[in-house]
C-alpha cells in the first residue's frame, strides 16, 4: 500500500463500522477498493468468499477482479465475489429462486423480449389502450427500480393513465413467470424481495456477506440501495465509494440521495474524502469545480492534483454545425501533427446524438479513423436476433429464450394466454416450452386450433434441423425464411421500402457470413457449431469497445463516464443541448452541470468546448446561445477562439506556422 495518499490509506484500513468514500473524478476510487479487499484478507483473515465487491458494469468488474486478484494467491483470487449488482442478483436467484417459484433453467429476457411480451400483452382484446409499447415498458422498469410492486402500483394508481399501466405491469409478470422468466431489473427487485420478506434467508446471506464494497454508489437506485442495506444487516460491514457530482443517471433511478441516506440508516458512519487527482491539470481541475460549486452538497469537496497548470481551456465559437464538426476535424489533425501524439489520444463528447452525424462526415473527408461508443451492434437488429433465435432453437431445443422471441415472428396468432398455458404445461411436466409443445398431452391443454398453430411452428423448427443435414446450415435457413415469407413480414412491419430493403439485406449478410464460417471449418459447419460461434461472437461484440485500436473516440457525454483522454473536446456547449431543453422545461439543470463536469474531468491535458451561432433546425439557421455554464468557468482559464475581438494574434499565427513546419520535419527527417 506504500503507493496510495494518506486519505486512500486511511479508506483502506477502515474496517470497523460503515464508511463513505467520497472519491472525486480520478482520485483512485478502484485502488482503494482493491487494496481493501486485499487488505480484508491478508490483515483481517476474512476468506476472499466472505468479500463481496460490486460496481456496474462488466467492465468496471473485470479491472477490479484482476487487480485486486493481483494482491493475492492464485487460490484466494478465485474465491473472490467481485460482479455488477446484477450478475450479483442472478447468482442470488440462482440458488434461492425456488423460493419465488422459480424452476431450475430460468432464462433471462432481454430488453428486446421484454418489449415483444408488452407487445403481445397489448394485442389482447381485453388489454388495448393508450401508449407506445416502449414507453409502457420504460415505466414498468421505472416502477420495479422504485420498489413499487404491481399490486402497489395499482392500488396507488390515480388516472385512468396509471391504471392501464399497472394492469399491463400485472399482467407482464404474470406472463413472464409462466415463462420461467425474469427480466434484467427482476434481478436486483427479487432477491430484495426475498431478503426483507424471508428471514432465513436473509440470515444466511448475511452470514455470508462478511464485508461488502460498493462502487458509484451514487448511480444506485431505490432497491439497489435497500438490497445493500439488507445484504449487510445490523453489522453494517460496508465501504460505499461513490461521487454525488458524478450522478447522471436520474433518467433510470439512480439517487445520488442515498449517499446522504447512509448518514441516516448507518448512524456511525464515518466519511473519507478523496480530493487528489491523479488525472487532470490544475487548470481542468480548478474549471470543474467551480462549474458544480453552483449546485447544492450534501458533502463538499474540492479536486486539486500535482500535474501542473496546464493549458487554458480553449472555448471556440463557429459559424455553423457543419463549420464546428470541420475545426474540430482539423484541430485534431493539427494537433496530432505538432505533437506526434496518436488519434486514440483524442475523444470529441456530445450531449446528444443528432450531432454525430455531422461529426462523422467530418472524420471520413480528413480520412480520420474513429469510433462511435454506442452505436447499434449488427447484432442488436431486430431482423438479426430473429434469425439467430431461430437458429438457437433449432441448435437447442430447450432454449426458452429463443422460442418466445419468434414463436409468433411473424404472427401465427399464438397469444400470450397460449404462452402462459404453454408455460405452465412445461413445469408440469418438467421439460422446456419447445419439447412441451410437442408432448401428447399438449394438444387437451391448448385445444385443437391453438395446438394447430403451435404445432406448425414446431415443425418449421424441425425443418431446420433435417434440412441442416443434406444441405449448408444457411441454406437451410435461407429455405424456411422463405417458408414463412420472413421478406413479406418485414416490408409488411417497417415504415418505408428503404428501411425494408435495409433489413432484408441485414439478414442475407448474415446468412452469407454462415456461409463463410462452415467453409473455413468443418467443425463448425454444423447447426450447433455455427449457432455456438455466432453466439459467442455476439457476446465479444459488446465485450469489446475497440479502446485499443488507434482511433478518435466519439461518444456521448453518459457514454465517457469512467474513461479519460489527453485531449477531450465537448461540442454543442450550448442552451437547449447542453444543459439540454428538456432539463430546463423540467428544472433538472442540477444533473446536467453534473454532465457537464464529468465531460471536464475526462480530459487529462487539454479541453476543448465549442459552439456555434447558428443550427439548422427543419432546414433553417437558427441563432444559437451559449451554455449558461460557460460563465460558471473561471475566466482567466478560458482562451477564446473565432470571436472576433479575440481571435489568434499574428504572433499566436506566426508560432502555429512554424510548430507546423518543425512537426513536417521531424516526420521526414526522423532521428
Amino acid at each position: 500500500m506504500s503507493g496510495l495518499n494518506p486519505q486512500q490509506l486511511r479508506a483502506v484500513r477502515h474496517t470497523s463500522g460503515p464508511l463513505l468514500v467520497l472519491a472525486g473524478a480520478g482520485s483512485g476510487k478502484t485502488s482503494v477498493i482493491t487494496q481493501k479487499i486485499a487488505h480484508l484478507v491478508h490483515h483481517h483473515q476474512i476468506s476472499p468468499r466472505n468479500v463481496f465487491a460490486v460496481t456496474f458494469t462488466n467492465k468496471a468488474a473485470a479491472e477490479m477482479r484482476e487487480r485486486a486478484g493481483n494482491l493475492m494467491d492464485k487460490e484466494q483470487a478465485q474465491q473472490l465475489n467481485v460482479s455488477t449488482f446484477h450478475t450479483l442478483g442472478l447468482r442470488f436467484l440462482a440458488e434461492e429462486g425456488k423460493h419465488l417459484g422459480l424452476r431450475k433453467g430460468m432464462t433471462i429476457m432481454d430488453p428486446t423480449d421484454c418489449l415483444g411480451a408488452i407487445k403481445t400483452l397489448r394485442s389482447e382484446d381485453s388489454m388495448h389502450g393508450p401508449g407506445e409499447d416502449e414507453d409502457i415498458r420504460n415505466r414498468i422498469s421505472m416502477l420495479k427500480n422504485m420498489g413499487v410492486s404491481a399490486e402497489l402500483a395499482l392500488a396507488n394508481a390515480g388516472d385512468l393513465s396509471e391504471q392501464y399501466i399497472a394492469r399491463v405491469y400485472s399482467r407482464y409478470d404474470e406472463l413472464i413467470r409462466a415463462y420461467n422468466a425474469v427480466d434484467f431489473d427482476d434481478l436486483i427487485v427479487l432477491p430484495t424481495k426475498l431478503l426483507r420478506e424471508n428471514a432465513d434467508v436473509r440470515e444466511k446471506w448475511q452470514n455470508r456477506v462478511r464485508y461488502l464494497l460498493v462502487d458509484e454508489y451514487q448511480d444506485t437506485n431505490i432497491t439497489q440501495y435497500e438490497l445493500v442495506r439488507l445484504l449487510v444487516g445490523i453489522r453494517g460491514q460496508l465501504t460505499a465509494v461513490g461521487d454525488d457530482d458524478q450522478s447522471i443517471y436520474a433518467w433510470r433511478g439512480a439517487r445520488p440521495e442515498n449517499l446522504a441516506a447512509l448518514q441516516t440508516d448507518f448512524r456511525n458512519l464515518t466519511l473519507i474524502k478523496l480530493e487528489q487527482n491523479y488525472r487532470s491539470t490544475e487548470r481542468i481541475l480548478r474549471a470543474a469545480n467551480e462549474l458544480i460549486a453552483h449546485n447544492p452538497h450534501e458533502f463538499n469537496k474540492a479536486l486539486w492534483s500535482n500535474n501542473g497548470e496546464g493549458e487554458h481551456l480553449k472555448i471556440v465559437q463557429c459559424a455553423n454545425g457543419h463549420d464546428e464538426t470541420d475545426w474540430v476535424a482539423a484541430s485534431i489533425l493539427n494537433h496530432k501533427l505538432r505533437y506526434r501524439t496518436k488519434f486514440k489520444d483524442y475523444a470529441v463528447l456530445f450531449r446528444g446524438k443528432q450531432l454525430v452525424r455531422s461529426l462523422e462526415r467530418a472524420m471520413r473527408e480528413k480520412d480520420i479513423p474513429y469510433r462511435v461508443a454506442g452505436t447499434q451492434s449488427f447484432f442488436d437488429r431486430p431482423e438479426v436476433k430473429d434469425c439467430l433465435a431461430y437458429l438457437r432453437i433449432a441448435a437447442n431445443p430447450a432454449d426458452d429464450t429463443a422460442l418466445l422471441r419468434v414463436i409468433n415472428t411473424p404472427k401465427r396468432q399464438i397469444g400470450s394466454a397460449t404462452l402462459e398455458k404453454l408455460g405452465n404445461f412445461a413445469h408440469e411436466v418438467h421439460t422446456s416450452l419447445f419439447e412441451a409443445a410437442k408432448h401428447r398431452a399438449c394438444r387437451q391443454v391448448l385445444g385443437d386450433a391453438t395446438y394447430e398453430r403451435v404445432r406448425q411452428f414446431v415443425q418449421t423448427i424441425d425443418d431446420i434441423r433435417y434440412k441442416s443435414l443434406s444441405m449448408s446450415v444457411a441454406d437451410a435457413m435461407a429455405s424456411m425464411l422463405e417458408s414463412i415469407d420472413y421478406n413479406g413480414w418485414i416490408r409488411e412491419t417497417t415504415d418505408s421500402q428503404a428501411a425494408g430493403d435495409k433489413r432484408i439485406e441485414n439478414v442475407n449478410e448474415l446468412l452469407m457470413w454462415m456461409k463463410r464460417i462452415a467453409e473455413k471449418s468443418l467443425e463448425k459447419a454444423t447447426l450447433e457449431g455455427i449457432a455456438n460461434h455466432l453466439s459467442l461472437v455476439d457476446m465479444l461484440d459488446r465485450q469489446n469497445d475497440e479502446e485499443d485500436s488507434d482511433s478518435v473516440a466519439l461518444m456521448t457525454l453518459h457514454a465517457s463516464k469512467g474513461l479519460e483522454f489527453p485531449h477531450v473536446t465537448i461540442i454543442g456547449f450550448e442552451e437547449d443541448i447542453l444543459p439540454h431543453r428538456n432539463s430546463i422545461d423540467q428544472d433538472t439543470v442540477e444533473e446536467e452541470r453534473r454532465l457537464a463536469y464529468v465531460g471536464l474531468t475526462r480530459g487529462r491535458k487539454t479541453v476543448t468546448l465549442t459552439h456555434t451561432r447558428y443550427r439548422t433546425k427543419l432546414g433553417k439557421p437558427v441563432p444559437s446561445k451559449v451554455s449558461r455554464f460557460l460563465e460558471e468557468l473561471p475566466q482567466d482559464d478560458l482562451k477564446f477562439l473565432g470571436y472576433d475581438s479575440v481571435e489568434q494574434s499574428g504572433e499566436d499565427k506566426k508560432q502555429s506556422a512554424l510548430d507546423n513546419l518543425a512537426a513536417i520535419e521531424a516526420l521526414l527527417n526522423p532521428k
